[in-house]
């Protein structure tokens, strides 16, 4: 059998016995169960904290345990309120705010297949009807700035009368 001669025999001297398995016991202690009061403490104060900060403060107060520990403890002691927006969408009365930007392209010309050049897209977005405002420009400075809001109030003004005439 491949077995010590007095192993078998200790087994042979029991009898036959069914093995004996049975549920684990239940709340035996962990590395975290010292610190559970303090996470819980913590997170009600600052609830958006994350789990390798809060890893970091129980190790200054002796925890030896693992990062994945404490960052399943954090998942199940925060509400889960879903994922959090990308964006949240900001609402404003017609002709009160708009939104600017500029876009760096980078052109190669068919003309002049081995010269790149850098353009800008200008934009102008109105905050209440989304109406868009685009300019493609070569310089992004003060001067072209002052330009593209100059071309553009026209137009915002424009798609504004025509929402109040629409509403």
């Amino acid at each position: 059998m491949g077995r010590d001669p007095k192993t078998v025999r200790k087994y042979i001297e029991r009898g036959i016995e069914a093995p004996v398995y049975g549920p684990r016991p239940v709340g035996r202690p962990g590395k975290l169960t010292a610190y559970l009061d303090f996470i819980r403490e913590r997170v009600a104060r600052f609830p958006e904290l994350s789990a390798a900060r809060m890893t970091r403060e129980i190790r200054a107060l002796g925890y030896v345990g693992a990062y994945t520990a404490v960052k399943r403890h954090l998942a199940a002691l925060r509400p889960d309120n879903g994922p959090k927006p990308y964006e949240v969408r900001f609402e404003t009365a017609a002709g009160v705010q708009a939104q600017v930007d500029f876009a760096r392209f980078v052109v190669t010309s068919t003309d002049e297949p081995a010269t790149s050049r850098i353009v800008w897209l200008f934009s102008l977005v109105l905050g209440h009807s989304r109406f868009i405002f685009a300019r493609y420009v070569l310089h992004q400075d003060l001067q072209t700035l002052l330009r593209c809001h100059i071309q553009a109030l026209p137009h915002s003004a424009a798609c504004r009368s025509r929402s109040s005439m629409i509403a």
